[in-house]
């Protein structure tokens, strides 16, 4: 699997905290090991076919689309940070 990182992704993550970073660079690694992993609860979201999230913690998640075998990362952060245009 690839990734590909997104610009609104990347700008999410340098303004999480470092502890949370980890969180997430953790659960991205489980994601390309095994999209179904558990701790992930990965699941589409409403009202989108395409865009799925992952969750790093209670507060924090992660969404992105699948195209071939390659993961694209949308944005990261909060459920209101993710609900920003």
């Amino acid at each position: 699997m690839k990734i590909i990182f997104t610009k609104p992704f990347v700008r999410d993550y340098r303004n999480l905290p470092s502890n949370i970073q980890r969180l997430v660079d953790r659960q991205i690694e489980r994601l390309i090991e095994n999209p179904k992993h558990p701790s992930l609860q990965t699941k589409k979201i409403e009202g989108h076919k395409s865009i799925l999230e992952a969750r790093v913690t209670l507060q924090y998640r992660v969404t992105f689309q699948i195209a071939g075998d390659t993961y694209i990362l949308r944005r990261v952060g909060t459920h209101s940070v993710l609900k920003r245009p």
